[in-house]
């Protein structure tokens, strides 16, 4: 590969690499996901500044009204991020302003309409 070739390349993969760190993760507190109230879900949740990334491996079985949130040894209502937009793969969720992610140790997944847990992440 001749210079100019290789610094195109070079370039591009740089070019790339915010989105590609976004899907593998690394740059935050993660934990991985147990299922909960019969329910199966799986991956791994990732807390990196004032976001949640539930990562590319992140698989849920499904329910009605799944949201996202944050707890400190259990569920905080005051942290809700929304509806879970998928229910597997890479998907991120903006943290409430005011909340201090600092302050959490979990990733929920909540079933908010029957008011039950779905899933939960233990951050590292």
């Amino acid at each position: 590969m001749n210079r100019r070739a290789f610094l195109s390349f070079t370039a591009a993969g740089l070019a790339t690499l915010p989105a590609a760190k976004l899907l593998a993760g690394g740059h935050g507190r993660t934990g991985t996901f147990v299922g909960a109230s019969d329910h199966v879900t799986t991956g791994t949740a990732e807390v990196a500044g004032n976001q949640v990334n539930l990562l590319a491996d992140f698989t849920f079985d499904g329910a009605p009204d799944p949201k996202v949130a944050l707890g400190k040894d259990g569920y905080d209502s005051s942290t809700l991020m929304g509806l879970l937009t998928s229910n597997e793969g890479a998907s991120s969720y903006a943290i409430p302003a005011g909340i201090d992610p600092s302050e959490y140790n979990e990733v929920w997944i909540w079933c908010e309409k029957f008011n039950v847990p779905l899933g939960v992440a233990k951050l590292n």
